[in-house]
């Protein structure tokens, strides 16, 4: 191994940011944060806890019930917003290096996340200026409209799997709509989200709008998810914790938006372009080192030409390039964290009982330390295997065979989880019959996860509740507010228009 790289002017620690400041939890208490190539600790973040969420919600409230930015104009939040993406542009080296130190990434792929955080503040500050909203006439009669108003203060929860640009996915829409948020992003990658205030401050947010804690889920997400002044929470994460939110945040009906864990299927039929199908199932199970919730990481290859699918498969995995995250031709980098490592490699070892291993299986030579795992391949595995079912995030695949295209729907639909689904055929019917039959709230057709902005993101059943992404996310950080106007004489049924009958006075004399 060479010498391991640092950034230069690394934090000496990392703070929470509230109402503008950075500061130390209440309690003085820190976690460590490691280096995944050498799992060492290379800085100390502030843990925070229940009251020091208790005081970021209290300067995310006092900003949005009595700062300007909810009711700013949407054409000056999105002002506010270009100028959020073109200081991430401008710094995307910068925000590359740190992330790929963080979190293990390739340093080019880390690169192409930071490009992609400035791209969707750029997306929401144009469709706040554009947005339109419903309304409706009937002539001399009635009209209607809707009034979209900031809902108020957004819990934002991010994974550590590309944390900078993930974090942008949420922070975009939640401030372009006028809302305060707090955002407790993953304790594994805690360096790249301490960036964000610096570059909220030079971009003109107003004091108290962002708001960040740092610290444990249990602790600090724990309390964000409770907090009664949080109406919102959006999360990404697995869906064993998806589940702890849902409970969490039902006594307070809180609106969610959770995008959980996949394990997506990668369906390879005897009529695709095979040499194409198996560029784009390689990357999509190896790229980002293997830690992506729409990763490709079931393949399930037709009779015909499952053989031929084996052996280029394993073959081009074997030549995936492990490395140093900072070298510009590393493919695979190091695992975020030991934990992780741990948990990736006992797949790999389960594996080894569950399928045929056709390349990787344990450390790539060269890299006797850090959370280096070789892209591992899996040939003939059953539906019932752990490894088919389970979401392992990291460079591990399954390829299991089918023959006919309804067993190749059953094999696809086959788990508890539905984000993402890869078809490769050249029989457009079958293609499209397919898209519709599949239990996935996203379908590639022929094609790698390439993504419209504008796109609804989201799956089914274990794999999420609700979409964000374009006019979702809208919908998600805003109430719509219907107003109802009478342009003619106006329809009101009458009740108590005729008065009764009197009533005998029973005082009276008879008047017979």
């Amino acid at each position: 191994m060479t010498d391991v790289f640092v950034p230069a002017d690394l934090p000496a620690k990392i703070q929470h940011y509230i109402d503008g400041e950075f500061v130390d939890s209440i309690d003085g208490d820190t976690f460590e944060v490691l280096n995944p190539v050498t799992n060492e600790t290379y800085v100390h973040a502030a843990a925070g806890k229940k009251a020091d969420i208790d005081r970021a919600v209290a300067a995310a409230r006092r900003a949005f019930t009595e700062g300007p930015w909810p009711r700013m104009l949407p054409r000056e939040r999105s002002r506010v917003l270009h100028r959020i993406a073109d200081i991430v542009e401008s710094r995307d080296a910068r925000l590359a290096e740190l992330e790929s130190f963080d979190s293990g990434l390739p340093i080019t792929q880390a690169l192409g996340q930071a490009r992609r955080a400035a791209e969707n503040f750029r997306f929401f500050a144009d469709l706040i200026v554009a947005q339109a909203d419903d309304a409706f006439k009937v002539p001399g009669k009635q009209m209607n409209y809707v009034n979209r108003k900031p809902i108020g203060v957004a819990g934002l929860i991010t994974p550590w799997n590309t944390p900078f640009m993930l974090e942008s996915w949420k922070l975009g829409p939640a401030l372009a709509t006028g809302n305060t948020v707090v955002l407790k992003p993953a304790e594994f990658t805690p360096l790249s989200a301490s960036l964000w205030a610096g570059i909220f401050e030079e971009a003109g947010l107003p004091k108290g709008v962002f708001n960040l804690v740092n610290g444990l889920g249990e602790d600090a997400g724990d309390a964000l998810v409770k907090h009664p002044d949080v109406p919102l929470i959006s999360f990404t994460g697995e869906s064993s914790t998806g589940q702890l939110i849902f409970g969490n945040a039902a006594p307070f009906l809180k609106g969610l938006s959770m995008e959980l864990g996949g394990k997506s299927p990668a369906v390879v039929f005897a009529d695709a372009d095979l040499d194409i199908a198996i560029d784009a199932c390689i990357f999509g199970v190896f790229s980002l080192n293997g830690e992506r919730c729409t990763a490709g990481s079931r393949i399930l290859v037709q009779r015909e030409v499952y053989d031929e699918f084996v052996e280029k498969y394993a073959a081009q995995a074997k030549r995936v390039k492990v490395g140093h995250p900072h070298d510009p031709a590393t493919e695979v980098g190091a695992l975020v964290h030991p934990e992780h490592y741990d948990k990736v490699m006992s797949y790999v070892e389960l594996g080894k009982t569950e399928g045929r291993l056709v390349a990787g299986g344990g450390r790539p030579e060269g890299f006797p330390t850090g959370n280096y795992v070789a892209p591992t391949v899996f040939a003939d595995v059953a539906p019932d295997a752990r490894i088919f079912q389970e979401e392992i995030f990291g460079p591990v695949v399954a390829i299991t065979p089918f023959d006919t295209e309804e067993e190749a729907l059953a094999l696809a639909n086959n788990t508890k989880y539905g984000l993402a689904a890869y078809i490769w055929t050249n029989d457009l019917k079958r293609a499209h019959n397919f898209a519709q039959s599949v239990e996935a709230g996203m379908v590639w057709l022929n094609s790698n996860n390439v993504r419209d902005l504008r796109t609804p993101f989201g799956g089914v059943k274990a794999s999420g509740l609700g979409h964000e992404g374009g006019y979702r996310s809208i919908d998600f950080y805003t109430d719509q507010q219907s107003v109802h106007i009478t342009l003619g004489a106006p329809h009101n049924p009458t009740f108590g228009k005729q008065a009764p009958p009197a009533a005998p006075d029973l005082d009276d004399p008879d008047p017979r």
